[in-house]
């Protein structure tokens, strides 16, 4: 079923870009819609296809090697390697954090579109309500 995942990965990225270019090279007069659709084809195109062949170059490496896939599967199992990713992910948060607050202050003082604007205000307020619900939600747990 994995393997068959993958394929359709694959070739519904393959698909969707060959769209978006010939979306591209027959709309001689795109609209407003129209003059981004092609573009947001290829690019999710382009990272459906990367995924699809990655994971399938993936495992038939490491079906013609047993000894490095059960080296993958300890490590992806391994308590150390999980709390790595674990505070990687929170540092990483914790910039974003930062990053966030200071794009939007450039992009007000830039006097960059106001409903562009407010899309980062709301994403960003969105990632930080989700943050505070999961912080509640774990020190019930504990």
């Amino acid at each position: 079923m994995k393997k068959c995942k993958n394929y359709l990965f694959t070739v519904g990225g393959i698909l969707l870009v060959a769209l978006g270019l010939g979306l591209v090279k027959g709309i001689s007069e795109p609209g407003e819609l129209l003059s981004v659709l092609p573009y947001v084809l290829i690019g999710i195109g382009c990272g459906s296809f990367g995924y699809g062949m990655g994971e399938l170059v993936s495992q038939r490496i490491l079906k013609n090697d047993p000894e490095l896939a059960l080296q993958k599967e300890i490590e992806a199992g391994d308590e150390r390697n999980i709390m790595l990713s674990g505070l990687a992910k929170a540092r990483a948060y914790d910039l974003m954090t930062y990053v966030f607050g200071a794009l939007m202050i450039a992009f007000a003082l830039m006097k960059v579109e106001m409903s562009a604007v407010l899309l980062l205000v709301a994403a960003y307020l969105f990632v930080e309500g989700y943050s505070i619900y999961y912080r509640i939600k774990l020190e019930k747990e504990m």
